[in-house]
């Protein structure tokens, strides 16, 4: 990094910290740190919900997954528009009428204690291990950029978010969110003209989204009914609309967002706002991904994106074989470039027959440079084992870091690091505030006075950040860091909005038939993703309709002495 590039990080991370202390200045009780004493409007809260979900695995990941397997992944989106409604007309008044902290206050004042803490504990459990993800993911970029060994940069930070989110609270959180998504997407929006300015004068913009297509990158719908495809649209738009349904109305993380606003209007109106434009953030994201892969169609990409994992096989006595491979790699990516230029042409003369013919001449092209990635891959393992050979994560960050001007260079390392500081703090602050509300408070202290609770809740944030790096340290053993925190959440969502939608609108179902339930289909999910290959979204909806069906079943069964469910929101 240039000196101009630390200046435009160092500057930019400085002013959105610094307004976020300043704007949450004299947050001194329980209620202001764990709420930020509602009164927030609608685009703040909009924001503050659009940048808890776009962590820096968002903007590492996902382009990363759009280089090696298109836009499909933007169906996984599908169904948020929906549920923000859902949410805004069923789960928001609820809340507010309430007037909880958490979620899961609600469960107990619609079933029992032992089902408000069945939710909170689940809660607990998946976000805090997707905390460890969200923090790692952050350490790869500094790690790389700095040559620091991983775990230390993992440490420090962690203990830098800790801080942060200690200090601030839920009203610092939610303030410095509305300028890091400023920051985030206007990062984006420059990443994507620079690239498209740096590919060849004769590729034009359109020409380039052809070259994607005719790799097959452009698959942005698919209607093939396949539950073992990830992504489609039919996967998007239940699954996608479960987990989402789950994630935005009964992950504290987000419900902790929209219920610091000053009014139900304003919670609701940021919860659309988000609903409206985070499809197209995401396609832009993806998108981003796209004109990466299109723009190494003419400049030769790297045979391994970990420059580190690069650096070290050259030092072994495998050295020979990977400079080998790397010949190998250059002349395939010569001839794949020359056969793009002839699909140019034949489109440019109009000549659809040869085409035709060049695009399937490309696929075939790029199926036998993906061998000569796996091949060099299996390399790796063999010199360096145990060594983590998958490198998705990488591709955008390494190409910023060698294709980006001095200056944008260091705007795309602070939009990485804004996502990573919005998201983390955001996970920090819902998860001290469900171990103090639903679990110290509720159970231990009841008695509690407000500066001890006030006390309790920075201690459990930091408690959680702690578990947090130490998650982090597993994370480089998982795939892409954007499905690893997805396929997380869908194990355990379905069963928690499982409880919530038994607890809105089956009224005669209590609390020791739904918790029997929960249990159920938890175990019943868990067993599915180890022992099946169900597509991970539709473990949102397995989830939810087991805990459901079975509550209802088990509701018919157990004996009646238990008293009459109350009316929600009553």
């Amino acid at each position: 990094m240039t000196g101009l590039d630390w200046f435009v990080l160092g500057g930019t991370i400085a002013f959105i910290v610094g307004w976020g202390i300043w704007k949450s200045r004299g947050a001194g009780t329980s209620e202001e740190y764990l709420r930020g004493g509602r009164e927030l409007k609608w685009p703040t809260i909009g924001l503050a919900v659009m940048a808890t979900q776009a962590s820096a695995i968002t903007f590492l990941s996902v382009p990363g997954q759009a280089y090696e397997d298109g836009m499909r992944f933007v169906q996984f989106y599908f169904g948020l528009p929906i549920a923000m409604i859902i949410i805004s007309a069923i789960f928001v008044p609820i809340y507010y009428r309430l007037n909880v902290i958490t979620a899961y206050e609600y469960l107990e004042s619609r079933f029992d204690l032992k089902t408000r803490l069945l939710g909170a504990f689940l809660f607990l459990i998946q976000r805090g291990l997707a905390a460890g993800i969200t923090l790692y993911a952050p350490a790869i970029i500094l790690s790389s950029i700095l040559g620091w060994p991983l775990e230390p940069t993992v440490i420090a930070m962690g203990a830098l978010v800790i801080l942060y989110t200690v200090t601030g609270g839920a009203k610092a959180v939610s303030q410095t969110q509305k300028q890091q998504m400023v920051v985030m997407m206007g990062g984006m929006v420059v990443a994507a003209l620079v690239i498209i300015w740096q590919l060849p004068e004769h590729v034009s913009f359109g020409k380039a989204v052809d070259v994607a297509g005719a790799f097959g990158r452009m698959n942005v719908v698919s209607f093939d009914l396949d539950v073992q495809d990830r992504y489609n649209f039919w996967s998007g738009i239940t699954g996608g609309l479960f987990l989402s349904l789950s994630y935005f109305g009964t992950d504290q993380s987000q419900v902790g967002r929209y219920l610091s606003g000053r009014s139900v209007t304003e919670s609701r109106l940021g919860l659309l706002f988000n609903g409206v434009l985070k499809i197209p953030m995401q396609f832009l994201i993806l998108f981003v991904g796209i004109l990466v892969f299109v723009f190494y169609q003419f400049s030769t990409p790297p045979l391994l994106f970990n420059e580190t994992l690069r650096t070290r096989v050259q030092a072994t006595a495998q050295a020979g074989e990977y400079a080998a491979l790397e010949a190998k790699w250059e002349h395939v990516q010569a001839g794949k470039r020359a056969e793009v230029e002839r699909y140019l042409a034949a489109v440019e003369a109009g000549d659809a027959a040869a085409g035709e013919a060049s695009r399937s001449l490309l696929r075939s092209a790029q199926q036998e440079a993906s061998a000569v990635r796996k091949e060099a891959k299996e390399m790796v393992a063999r010199a360096l084992p145990g060594a983590e050979t998958k490198d998705s994560d990488y591709i955008f960050i390494t190409f910023v870091k060698r294709w980006l001007p001095s200056g944008l260079f260091g705007l795309l390392i602070a939009v990485i690091l804004s996502a990573a500081m919005s998201s983390i703090a955001s996970e920090l602050t819902a998860l001290g505030a469900t171990t103090t509300v639903d679990f110290y408070r509720r159970v231990f202290r009841r008695d509690a006075s407000d500066r001890h609770v006030l006390v309790a809740s920075k201690l459990f944030t930091v408690f959680w950040g702690l578990v947090a790096v130490g998650f982090a340290t597993f994370a480089s053993l998982l795939d892409n860091l954007i499905q690893a925190v997805n396929i997380l959440g869908s194990i355990f969502y379905g069963t928690v909005l499982g409880i919530f939608l038994v607890a809105f609108f089956v009224k005669h179902v209590r609390g020791h038939a739904v918790f029997a339930a929960a249990v159920l289909s938890q175990a019943a999910v868990i067993a599915l993703f180890f022992l099946s290959d169900i597509g991970y979204l539709w473990f949102n909806v397995i989830g939810c309709v087991l805990v459901v069906a079975l509550g209802l079943v088990l509701q018919a069964v157990l004996p009646r002495g238990e008293a009459p469910a109350p009316v929600a929101g009553a």
